[in-house]
């Protein structure tokens, strides 16, 4: 298949896994409407989270992901929330939850610090001193502790959405 891109194969990541306690962090949370400062902290206080690390908005993986998301209807969940996380600016976040339909929130990490703190850094190809989080989906639990992780071995690589669907139903 002659693939518009290059596939590029990652360097081992360390990122949390199940049953470790997951890093906690603050950053700016993107709503449709408006942002806060939040902990991740803040949110498990209040139930089980499933951290959604994307490429940046507007590059195809963060498109693809988020409406697939969107199609499977993840975000309609009592169970769990569903929140994501890019080096995106909050401003960047909203047009991308406006145009793809999404009623999520986003964290917003220009800096990558969470994506370092997850051992899931992806230094881009070609762009010196440019990193995003490499594609990941960790799903905590109330303290934090990772219950299903999945990290891209490679770019771009997408998550086996059964996969994950299974693991947030047993949350």
């Amino acid at each position: 298949m002659d693939l518009p891109f290059e596939v590029v194969d990652l360097p081992p990541a360390d990122p949390p896994d199940v049953g470790e306690q997951a890093p906690d962090f603050e950053r700016p949370l993107v709503g449709r409407e408006y942002w806060e400062d939040t902990s991740l902290s803040e949110l498990t206080e209040e139930g089980p989270v499933v951290l959604v690390f994307h490429s940046m908005d507007g590059a195809f993986p963060a498109t693809y992901v988020w409406n697939e998301v969107r199609d499977r209807r993840w975000l309609d969940s009592d169970d769990y929330e569903l929140v994501g996380l890019s080096i995106s600016t909050p401003y960047e976040h909203k047009d991308l939850l406006e145009s793809r339909g999404v009623d999520a929130r986003l964290f917003s990490d220009p800096a990558n610090g969470v994506a370092e703190k997850y051992g899931i850094v992806n230094d881009l190809d070609g762009m010196h001193g440019v990193s995003e989080p490499r594609p990941a989906v960790f799903a905590l639990d109330e303290e934090r502790v990772v219950q299903y992780a999945w990290v891209a071995g490679e770019w771009p690589e997408f998550p086996d959405y059964d996969e994950v669907g299974e693991a947030l139903d047993d949350l």
